[in-house]
């Protein structure tokens, strides 16, 4: 169980009283989502010249974000940032004090956060020939990313063929660093929730609707975006509100060793 919480932007010239409003947000947001992982923490952006900062550590999400360099980081979010993606961690799989294991995660060209558990990842490294550099399972979502990046945007229907073959659990949000305006949300067996609000121009998302509750308090304008599991998202900085989707499969196990009904071994 892990937290994913972040901002989507849409292109606008934004004052800097705002800017420093979804800032706000975005820190309420990962202190809240703390409860679900309170064995590291991070936050990353990523702005439309493909620039990108991360910085994470194995901590709490409210040591963090009075660490030095994550008030910098979250200070550099401009009018060209195209998302702020945080990631409260709770340990499984590779130790916390080895931050390559720690999200986001940039894999090549690709920087993402997950949630959940890919049970095959070992063979799934190991049959499709990708590189590895954390213990974390997490990490084959991206490399299969990066692997369908050639060129730089994410070819998402190879991708869907590759998520195919994983077995677990996951919602990710991701995006490469050579199409910084693209962003991929999937959103599988576990929860993400996600608000618009087209006068900011941007999308919040949190694995629990309460943490963006708690964050916009009693703002109006939130509308919440209806997305149903199993749903890869779209969401282009240009325009927001044009959100494409399409549905994505793998095959969904809550425990190692089991499988849903009618899905054989």
């Amino acid at each position: 169980m892990c937290g994913q919480v972040g901002i989507i932007f849409g292109r606008k010239r934004r004052r800097p009283d705002e800017r420093e409003y979804l800032r706000e947000l975005f820190i309420r947001m990962l202190l809240h989502s703390e409860e679900r992982g309170p064995h590291a923490s991070g936050l990353a952006w990523l702005k439309t010249d493909g620039s990108h900062r991360i910085f994470k550590r194995p901590m709490r999400a409210h040591e963090l974000v009075y660490e030095k360099p994550f008030q910098e980081l979250l200070g550099q979010v401009d009018n060209e940032t195209t998302i702020l993606m945080g990631h409260t961690r709770w340990r499984t799989r590779g130790n916390e004090f080895n931050n390559r294991n720690n999200h986001p995660i940039r894999a090549g060209i690709v920087i993402g956060t997950h949630n959940g558990t890919i049970y095959n990842a070992d063979y799934l490294f190991r049959r499709l020939g990708l590189p590895r550099y954390a213990e974390v399972d997490s990490e084959l979502i991206f490399r299969l990313a990066d692997r369908f990046a050639p060129e730089g945007p994410i070819d998402q229907e190879g991708l869907k063929k590759a998520l195919a073959l994983c077995r677990g659990q996951m919602s990710a949000v991701l995006a490469s660093r050579l199409d910084p305006g693209t962003i991929t949300v999937l959103k599988g067996n576990k929860p993400l929730c996600l608000r618009i609000h087209r006068q900011h121009r941007v999308v919040l998302y949190a694995s629990e609707a309460a943490f963006i509750d708690f964050a916009v308090d009693k703002e109006k304008g939130w509308r919440e975006l209806e997305v149903p599991p199993m749903t890869m998202l779209t969401i282009r900085h240009e325009d927001v509100r044009a959100i494409e989707n399409s549905e994505f499969r793998f095959i969904p196990q809550e425990r190692k060793g089991t499988l849903p009904e009618g899905v054989n071994a």
